[in-house]
């Protein structure tokens, strides 16, 4: 799973499933055992993840939209990924 940000032990991830159930843009987030995949609007698609944890994920989903929009992109046009700044 390519990479794309990580803050507070949370790690973003972006790719794109075959035969996938969500076929809009989103990413991962993963935190610990946690896994909780996010669209690009802060929408929880699928997943869970602590209360703490899940509010920074869509706060930075919020901040981030144009560059989240602008990696899917290039990740699903041309396989280059953007790194995006975390929360700090």
């Amino acid at each position: 799973m390519p990479s794309i940000s990580n803050f507070y032990g949370i790690l973003i991830y972006i790719y794109q499933e075959k035969n996938s159930n969500h076929k809009k843009p989103h990413i991962h987030a993963l935190y610990g055992e946690y896994e909780l995949t996010v669209d690009f609007e802060a929408n929880i698609l699928a997943g869970e993840m602590p209360r703490k944890q899940k509010k920074l994920i869509e706060a930075w989903v919020l901040l981030h939209q144009d560059e989240l929009k602008a990696t899917w992109k290039a990740y699903t046009e041309f396989g280059e990924l953007l790194k995006i700044k975390g929360l700090e």
